[in-house]
């Protein structure tokens, strides 16, 4: 590949901040809004929802950026949340569209916000969740959205998450178990207190959830995969208990669902295959969908469509097209008079380059497990002995999608097939694959990435020799594993906020990720019972091993990974004199959000891997 036949992308276009992202209409439909830059930061925009030029910043973030908002349903509202360099003690912000002014109503030091639940049934008032009383635990509270008061209406007897109905009714919530297992508490029709409802299996635990209510209060929709392979979607009497099914996969999950904004009605249910495909419960939501796409060809426009139907009265929808080879496109669409209005792109400029295909493989791992992932690859090129680089997902009980994916872009830009592996563990492809994962960190997970990169290799199209290995979080994790457990397959390896000790793993982290330490013993081990498992597997336990260079970066305050977990890393690796580079992020968390600190890792990945992969 020449820099002629295919110009380098700027890095700056692929990890600087977008030009505009994630518009939605306003309740009325009056407003839109959007994230873009302001004096460099993102902040929330609003304007004339039919003049998007009109629209001027309403927040003025100058930390991280705003990632997180929405309009609220009094018509003159809304909402953001903001933590403070990345530790993840989200305020909750409100500001007044007409008048401008802003007011932070969860000012507490060290509280986690959450927002609960919010609709036009109630438009002045919020449910959150607030860990001020006790830090492992979120209570609810009803914030009054004109005056900014916050009651606290339910004490937390113990919930991992509440359920709460389409009328703010707070009608229980999920409790997780000593064995990883759930049980799902409800209050039935006609009394005061909840009592369990359902009792979900630890290895269903993944996949089994409330999605949500009707809006008559007693039809409750059922996310489950217990008695079967894949979570399948129900509709179950809340008085009865009777359920029909309404949609299901005998491979893959249900991933999201699609629902009428004004009843509460599941329309069409996703399906997270090598590309997304809907299933239509509702004839009429079909044909409009359908219309739509038609529309979209007409255009020249294909790609994944995520539709957002935030107008109460679900005339205009906003449409974000997403392909793997280009920014993402999002479009205004009134279905009553089948108008299709462009908004704009992610980032425009990234028009004039050529991206990436990213294209599903699938292959048998050394178990005879079958294992899908994506790989894409540089354009231009002979797809022969390439240099690669195995970009693992977080999570790890994540997946990774076919999508815009800038990771990959700016590798395959720059000559390296990126190969991304849904490893035994992650999810969207049923339980059984899922539970596969159980206690494999360091093991069965790894050895699916190894697998992959042996399946292309074995086909020519990667050089084993010229193979790295990075990612974030668990990816951290993965590389660091990569490179003491396995230093031979790899030339290289880059770690953003991955742990190195399991042990202090699950020790550490923020009191309220307590409320999932028996899901974590379950499929990580347990620190009681398996000690010598967890330490076997951490790669501090076998950085002597370690050979090849590595890249360590970390956000100083991620409450996820803390910092001591690469800061032990790198301390064994200088003692034994291993090559390393080491990167603190003073002013980030889990994961790098400002640009200035993307640009200087990117940089630095760039040089690396061109340094070591030849």
């Amino acid at each position: 590949m020449t820099r002629r036949a295919v110009p380098l992308i700027p890095r700056a276009l692929l990890f600087g901040n977008p030009v505009y992202l994630a518009p939605g209409l306003s309740p009325d439909g009056t407003r839109l809004r959007f994230l873009a830059p302001d004096e460099g930061v993102l902040n929330v925009w609003a304007g004339p929802a039919d003049a998007p030029d009109e629209a001027k910043p309403v927040t003025r973030d100058r930390g991280r950026g705003i990632r997180s908002a929405g309009f609220c349903h009094d018509d003159r509202t809304l909402y953001y949340l903001r933590d403070r360099d990345g530790d993840e003690s989200w305020r909750l912000y409100l500001v007044d569209l007409e008048t401008g002014a802003e007011r932070c109503v969860t000012p507490f030091e060290g509280v986690q916000t959450r927002v609960l639940a919010h609709n036009s049934r109630h438009p002045g008032t919020m449910l959150i969740g607030l860990n001020r009383e006790r830090p492992e635990l979120h209570d609810v509270y009803r914030l009054d959205l004109a005056t900014g008061d916050l009651t606290r209406i339910a004490a937390n007897p113990g919930y991992l998450s509440w359920e709460i109905d389409t009328d703010l009714r707070v009608r229980g919530g999920t409790a997780m178990n000593p064995d990883g297992s759930l049980t799902v508490h409800l209050t039935p029709p006609g009394a005061d207190e909840p009592v369990p409802w359902l009792e979900v299996p630890r290895e269903d635990a993944m996949g089994t959830r409330i999605a949500g209510y009707a809006r008559d209060g007693r039809t409750i929709y059922l996310l489950s995969s217990i008695g079967a392979n894949a979570t399948r979607l129900y509709s179950v009497d809340a008085g009865t208990g009777r359920r029909v099914l309404l949609a299901e996969d005998p491979v893959y999950d249900v991933k999201s669902l699609e629902v009428d904004p004004v009843h509460r009605l599941p329309q069409a249910v996703l399906f997270g295959r090598d590309r997304d495909e809907r299933m239509f419960l509702d004839a009429a939501y079909e044909r409009a969908v359908t219309r739509l796409g038609a529309r979209l060809a007409e255009l020249g426009v294909h790609g994944e469509l995520d539709i957002d139907r935030s107008e109460r009265g679900d005339r205009r929808w906003v449409v974000a097209v997403v392909a793997c080879d280009g920014p993402v496109r999002y479009y205004v669409y009134d279905r009553h008079d089948d108008r299709l209005r462009f908004l704009f792109s992610h980032q425009p400029e990234l028009e004039r380059y050529r991206l990436a295909e990213m294209e599903p493989f699938v292959f048998a791992a050394r178990d005879g497990v079958e294992v899908h992932g994506y790989v894409t690859w540089p354009p231009g090129v002979e797809r022969r002995d390439l240099p690669a680089v195995v970009n693992v997902h977080g999570g790890p009980w994540w997946r990774n999608s076919w999508c815009f994916d800038e990771e990959a872009q700016f590798l395959a830009n720059r000559g390296y097939a990126c190969v991304q592996v849904n490893f035994r563990g992650s999810v969207g492809y049923g339980k059984e694959f899922h539970n596969l994962g159980a206690k494999q960190w360091g093991a069965g997970m790894h050895t699916d990435l190894l697998d992959a990169v042996a399946f292309l290799a074995g086909r020519g199209a990667v050089d084993p020799a010229r193979v790295a290995i990075m990612g974030c979080s668990y990816g951290g994790y993965a590389a660091l594993a990569g490179a003491a457990f396995t230093p031979r397959a790899f030339a290289c390896a880059i770690d953003l906020c991955g742990p190195s000790n399991l042990l202090t793993l699950l020790a550490g982290g923020a009191s309220y990720r307590r409320a999932v330490d028996s899901f974590m013993h379950a499929h990580v081990g347990d620190p009681e019972t398996e000690r010598d498992l967890l330490w076997e597997r951490s790669p501090l336990s076998r950085a002597g091993d370690i050979t090849i260079p590595l890249l360590i970066v970390q956000g100083a305050n991620d409450v996820r990974v803390p910092r001591q977990e690469a800061e032990q890393i790198v301390a064994a690796l200088r003692a034994k004199g291993v090559p390393h580079e080491y990167l603190l992020f003073e002013n980030e968390g889990h994961g790098l959000l400002r640009p200035e600190n993307r640009e200087t890792y990117y940089a630095a990945v760039e040089r690396f891997l061109a340094e070591h992969l030849a």
